[in-house]
């Protein structure tokens, strides 16, 4: 009878390192934070953080119920599933405002700790849902180029994808119609018609030129289309304010700093080289007044001389007396006033408290 051969000794799990449960010499309570930390209104994108940071260190079967916690502290594997438990717990509580991690700081398990995060803060928000759409249809490029237009874009799609993901199927046997593949085909189609409506109009060929495409090619390809197509003018909008402001100062009619204007033929203030009158003489309907004229660019200036014609029709003596008498009776003791024939009186205005 031949001798009884012991059964070979599994080796531990923790000690092998594509095993959940092995835990590097580096894994601390405080290797794995999560930035931002879960504030509520933003546990969506915290959770998928989070994912990505557990599923890095192998540890994300401690959140997601496929590693059976251990019934009691008798049962072999406990020890080696506390040992991964106690680390997550800590990675959690780290990625995690302070008075949320004060509600889950007694609880035992990973496990347990991130379903009660996901029964308070994973329920579907129909007020962001409803805010994203308007955000994503109201969305134009204006003054963004097309790389910062469609990345803002994106930005949109993905967090509304966090709310209403796309279905996957969840049958056992692998599915072989064509509804997912078509549920998908229409969601990117509908992006893709999403980001040319948001276009500004100077796209208008590629933009159409993409549409008469059959089929459409990917959102990428898109994209990159639309990319080359900028790359070949210049397609930067120009803030209007910022156009009439070039414009302004290019024809010499704003300064920030001064109002005053400096000819730089002459030197004269108040006019622009364009409008010299000693570069380009008098224009001739302004010569009957070329001696005021003249006398004004010597002195700097080159605003219009009031003619004659302008001013009116002169006041006579007897006009000038009536005025007077008409102030003196309606302003009597505040008013003075003398008249000869040769002078139409000094009229002293009496300041009385």
């Amino acid at each position: 009878m031949s001798p009884r051969i012991a059964p070979p000794v599994p080796p531990e799990p923790s000690s092998d390192p594509s095993s959940p449960y092995f835990v590097h010499p580096s894994d601390g309570p405080s290797s794995v934070k999560v930035s931002p930390i879960l504030t509520g209104s933003n546990y969506h994108s915290w959770s998928r953080s989070m994912h990505r940071a557990l599923g890095g260190n192998l540890k994300l079967e401690f959140i997601d119920g496929s590693i059976l916690i251990p019934v009691d502290h008798f049962d072999p594997s406990f020890r080696s599933w506390n040992r991964c438990n106690m680390p997550v717990h800590s990675w959690i509580m780290n990625s995690v405002s302070e008075s949320i991690a004060q509600s889950i700081v007694f609880m035992e398990n990973a496990l347990a700790v991130w379903n009660d995060l996901k029964e308070r803060f994973a329920q579907s928000d129909l007020v962001r849902i409803a805010e994203l759409q308007q955000e994503i249809y109201a969305l134009k490029q204006d003054s963004r180029t097309v790389t910062e237009f469609y990345s803002d874009l994106k930005l949109l799609w993905e967090e509304l994808e966090i709310y209403l993901p796309m279905p996957n199927c969840s049958s056992r046997v692998r599915c072989s119609c064509e509804a997912m593949h078509s549920a998908r085909a229409n969601h990117t189609l509908l992006n893709i018609v999403r980001f040319l409506i948001g276009l500004n109009d100077h796209f208008s060929v590629v933009k159409s030129q993409v549409l008469l495409m059959d089929p459409l090619p990917p959102l990428n390809k898109v994209f990159s289309m639309v990319l080359q197509h900028e790359g070949q003018g210049n397609f930067y909008p120009t803030d209007e304010s910022k156009a009439l402001l070039n414009a302004a100062k290019s024809k010499g009619h704003f300064n920030p700093k001064s109002t005053v204007r400096i000819c730089t033929f002459c030197g004269k203030d108040n006019h622009i080289v364009e409008n010299c009158f000693k570069k380009y003489g008098i224009p001739p309907h302004m010569k009957k007044n070329s001696t005021a004229h003249n006398a004004a660019i010597e002195g700097g200036s080159e605003e219009p001389i009031a003619s004659e014609s302008t001013l009116g029709p002169p006041i006579t003596q007897d006009q000038a007396l009536q005025l007077i008498s008409l102030l003196q009776s309606s302003f009597p003791g505040q008013i003075s006033g003398t008249a000869s024939s040769n002078q139409v009186g000094s009229v002293d205005i009496i300041d009385h408290p």
